[in-house]
């Protein structure tokens, strides 16, 4: 028999009634008006042209036609229901890699601890980790979340979150000091050699040109990887993050970190991926530990520099 059967969620409906023996329970269940689950029996009955329930004063009786439906009603059922828990656990595995980006210095040890603890407590989200000096466009989708070490204005599309506050200061390597010795202060620059980044140093850029003359800048480096292997090389002393320069034994700290050069560490998420259940997550667990690491880690720094000034 031809029928204008279409509406699939009236089989939802049917299936409400004949568990719960009325409309009205069927509608609680359902979370929908009475009349409303009344009105699609009524359009289920005419499109298939067959009589389903009984109507009577204490509720509504399925007809032996309708029990014979039962069965495939409960079979179209059950095949929505694993269609969409599917489409779920696709959309699901789809989205739960976080693409991270960041410079190559970024991930160490203490980085690695606190995605340790984040993916122990959130086993169903893992992550693409990018480490590379180009800033990848997080706006275009390149990546979810990226770390930014800059002074400059954030776009105002993008989140940002302000993670930490970094000093700088210049270091030189145990190579360039056997061949060059330490200038004594940042007065005593004459006659020293400087590899610098200007793409990526902004203000302590214009400190360090401020003291030296051009022809002491004997390389301008396109990377922070590359500016680390140029010190290291002994090729001139250079600006790195205090934190990533005293974390290296072979460097050593030429003078104190100067006062107004430092630079704001910024986590970024474009709004599309802060859409995202699993990146919003990651944040709000991220940041505040992240902070919490280089303020302890400053705090140490400074107590060990009062004791050895005391001793």
């Amino acid at each position: 028999m031809k029928n204008r059967f279409r509406n699939w969620s009236d089989l939802r409906v049917f299936l409400a009634v004949v568990r719960s023996g009325s409309t009205l329970a069927a509608s609680k269940n359902l979370g929908m008006s009475q009349p409303t689950v009344a009105r699609r029996i009524d359009v289920l009955e005419h499109e298939l042209g067959l009589t389903l329930f009984e109507r009577e004063t204490r509720g509504f009786r399925p007809t032996e036609v309708a029990k014979g439906l039962i069965t495939q009603a409960e079979s179209v059922e059950a095949s929505i229901e694993a269609f969409a828990k599917a489409a779920s656990n696709y959309e699901n595995t789809k989205n739960k890699v976080i693409k991270f980006t960041g410079v190559p210095e970024f991930f160490s040890e203490n980085f690695a601890a606190i995605i340790s603890e984040f993916t122990n407590a959130n086993p169903d989200i893992s992550f693409e980790f990018l480490a590379t000096p180009a800033r990848m466009d997080i706006a275009a989708g390149e990546a979810d979340v990226a770390v930014r070490y800059t002074n400059d204005p954030i776009d105002p599309s993008i989140i940002a979150t302000k993670i930490s506050e970094a000093e700088r200061t210049l270091f030189a390597s145990d190579a360039y000091i056997r061949r060059y010795g330490l200038p004594s202060s940042e007065n005593d620059f004459g006659g020293h050699k400087f590899v610098t980044m200007s793409s990526a140093t902004g203000k302590f850029q214009d400190w360090i040109e401020a003291r030296v003359e051009p022809d002491q800048i004997v390389m301008d480096c396109d990377s922070f990887s590359g500016l680390t292997t140029a010190i290291l090389s002994g090729l001139g002393i250079g600006p790195l993050n205090v934190r990533l320069g005293r974390e290296n034994p072979l460097l050593t700290a030429v003078i104190p970190p100067p006062k107004g050069v430092g630079v704001t560490t910024w986590l970024l998420t474009s709004p599309a991926a802060n859409q995202r259940r699993e990146v919003r997550k990651f944040v709000q667990f991220f940041a505040p530990r992240y902070t919490a690491f280089i303020t302890a880690e400053n705090k140490e720094r400074d107590e060990r520099a009062r004791r050895a000034k005391k001793d």
